[in-house]
């Protein structure tokens, strides 16, 4: 008869070899791959060794520049505004009151379809010249705007379907949210607190883990954003939206420089990890755990 180790070390076979095969694999083979000059169409025994050539190219490659720029602004802007807006909605949608479940399951649907391709297509039928968007400016008086044709007009229309795909992080503020006991707002209303004054001294300092959490998660899944930026603009124009997985993209399967689209791949990775462990660093001095409350209590 087996143990039970054996029995549960069967049912991680599946994952343990999906693991290697899918993700451990591939993760060493980019790495193997961005120090050679291999070429999609060719064969990869014919991929010379080149060292660090790939990433010293890089420093003299313009559209590695603007692309990494345009990724960090594209970050720095619908990170925060991100946040901001699904903990407004959490807060909205906390509240009791008849039928609220209809709406939380509303207000969490474009997060299951916005990241979809259809969707993105949608989106920029929305923004095109003639698109939805423009029909309605022309109804109430209103100009046509050139959305894809602009530089900042073509970034806001991207940072707009990822504003839209905000569900995720707003299910995640409002089980923090329902965490937070009742009987601290109870003590505050006795106080005399206001709202708002219960927001920034109960509910703000105890979902802190929660932010941080949705932080992580945020600037991890903007940084890999593409399907935006490819269905929607592109890239353009004048690569004002080239985001870095774009470039990646394009590397590999346009221009079929397998070498120096991993490198680029792991120059993407490292930018994710470095912020990420800042991230992690930085939480000891803004991220207040229950632990800690109860610590201070006891002395």
């Amino acid at each position: 008869m087996y143990s039970n180790k054996w029995i549960g070390s069967l049912y991680v076979t599946p994952f343990v070899i999906g693991f290697l095969l899918f993700t451990a694999f591939p993760f060493v083979a980019s790495f193997l791959l961005s120090l050679t000059d291999a070429r999609l169409q060719d064969q990869l025994g014919a991929a010379n060794f080149v060292g660090l050539s790939n990433y010293s190219e890089m420093a003299a490659d313009s559209t590695f520049r603007q692309s990494l720029g345009v990724t960090f602004a594209y970050v720095f802007i619908t990170v925060p505004l991100k946040l901001a807006f699904a903990l407004f909605i959490a807060v909205v949608l906390n509240f009791k009151l008849k039928g609220i479940g209809l709406f939380r399951t509303a207000f969490y649907l474009p997060s299951i379809l916005g990241g979809s391709v259809a969707i993105a297509v949608v989106w920029r039928f929305v923004f095109a010249g003639d698109g939805l968007l423009n029909q309605a400016l022309s109804g109430i008086g209103i100009g046509s705007v050139n959305w894809l044709g602009e530089p900042t007009t073509a970034m806001f229309s991207i940072v707009l379907l990822r504003l839209w795909q905000f569900g995720s992080a707003m299910v995640v503020f409002l089980a923090g949210l329902k965490a937070i006991p009742e009987d601290l707002y109870e003590a505050a209303d006795l106080d005399g607190a206001s709202r708002l004054k219960q927001f920034f001294l109960i509910t703000l300092p105890l979902l802190t883990p929660v932010l941080f959490f949705n932080f992580i998660m945020q600037i991890v899944q903007a940084f890999q954003e593409f399907n935006g930026p490819y269905i929607i603009t592109a890239g353009g124009p004048l690569k004002s939206s080239y985001l870095l997985p774009l470039m990646i993209y394009e590397e590999a399967f346009k221009y079929f420089n397998l070498g120096y689209s991993s490198a680029l791949s792991w120059v993407l990775f490292i930018i994710i990890a470095l912020f990420t462990a800042v991230a992690f660093w930085s939480q000891k001095h803004w991220v207040f755990y229950a632990q800690d409350r109860d610590d201070k209590g006891g002395h």
